[in-house]
């Protein structure tokens, strides 16, 4: 989600797809010069005998963009095709069902459901009492519990209309959440890394505790290809309870005068849920019952793969840390206590379930 407040770019009679074109191009380019410099740094260390760390593509695109983005910046006419990179995440979500049985996701769900649930309550009163404590206005503190407690931007955005927040409110909101993403997809390897967490419970982690899923999803892809997995699975779940804390918030800002009173509350939920997750789940229960032979099944996953690359590249466009100092301190002071405090219990969490997880 950009932070860039300025117009779109209008394109005229041009045809949408056209319009894409260049922010699309610019997406595989970057995403493209990270596998390249993946590779180039592992065979020059090969050809030379020098022992250099791995840094996969993922790091790779998100530092080439974040480069792009906070030095020459990202002209206009590239805008609306970057802008799609969360399309590219959903898609890349769908497809990665195929590498996901009914069993595991089932078995792996109920831990999930448990540990979310737990989560939910824990961020929504830790970063409701921090907002208060620091004197931050009532529905800035709101957006930042939703945004913390679900799935970041996304949910902020989803909240925004229902509890009638202000521009401003929602845009504090979002600069926090990304700022404190971007330090989470750096710091969580190296904290896992240190206390020897399984792949399953880093990936568990990584996905319960950093908000954007995009941000999620790359951090556990950081770690291992397993780590990935379990990370979006993690996020999918707490992705899946958007309409609930959304509607729940709704009806609190109703009672108190200050939103629209929520009418037909099955429509409610229907709108605000994410669908992309039915598509994960169909794919799974295709490849659950052998809809795919092993190579399609690889295919897929690649396929996969390369949505998520334009992804990763797009989170990197898409940071714009000028903007976020611009945004004033106090709500990523708020985010920051709020984020290190969940990232701790959810830790405590995942070391606690970690002899339950699946292998």
């Amino acid at each position: 989600m950009s932070l860039t407040t300025s117009e779109p770019l209008r394109f005229g009679r041009f045809p949408r797809s056209l319009a894409l074109a260049p922010g699309l191009g610019l997406l595989f380019a970057i995403g493209y010069a990270g596998k390249v410099a993946e590779h180039a740094l592992t065979d020059w260390g090969r050809t030379h005998h020098v022992a250099v760390p791995t840094i996969e593509y993922v790091l790779w695109a998100i530092l080439i963009g974040l480069v792009v983005s906070n030095t020459v910046g990202v002209p206009r006419i590239f805008r609306a095709g970057v802008a799609t990179y969360e399309f590219w995440l959903k898609i890349g979500i769908i497809l990665l069902g195929v590498r996901f049985l009914l069993g595991d996701v089932l078995r792996l769900g109920a831990i999930s459901l448990i540990v979310v649930a737990v989560e939910l309550i824990l961020s929504i009163a830790l970063m409701t009492w921090l907002g208060r404590r620091f004197g931050l206005s009532e529905k800035l503190t709101s957006l930042l519990a939703i945004g913390s407690s679900i799935c970041g931007v996304s949910a902020i955005i989803a909240a925004r209309g229902a509890i009638d927040a202000k521009d401003e409110d929602v845009s504090y909101a979002i600069a926090a959440i990304l700022a404190l993403g971007a330090i989470g997809l750096f710091t969580f390897p190296v904290i896992g890394q240190a206390i020897g967490l399984t792949d399953q419970a880093y990936g568990l982690w990584a996905g319960l505790a950093i908000d954007n899923t995009a941000e999620a999803a790359a951090a556990g892809a950081l770690w291992s290809d397993e780590a990935g997995r379990i990370a979006v699975l993690a996020k999918t779940t707490r992705n899946a309870t958007i309409g609930f804390v959304v509607l729940g918030f709704a009806l609190y800002w109703a009672t108190r005068g200050q939103a629209q009173a929520v009418g037909n509350k099955a429509a409610f939920l229907w709108a605000k849920f994410p669908k992309f997750i039915l598509g994960f789940l169909l794919v799974s229960l295709l490849a659950t019952f052998g809809a795919f032979t092993p190579t399609q099944s690889a295919d897929i996953a690649a396929l996969s793969r390369w949505a998520f690359l334009l992804t990763f590249a797009g989170v990197g466009l898409q940071t714009d840390l000028r903007a976020m100092r611009r945004q004033g301190f106090r709500p990523f002071i708020v985010g920051a206590l709020g984020e290190l405090g969940i990232a701790l219990i959810t830790l405590g969490i995942v070391v606690t379930v970690q002899p339950w997880l699946p292998g």
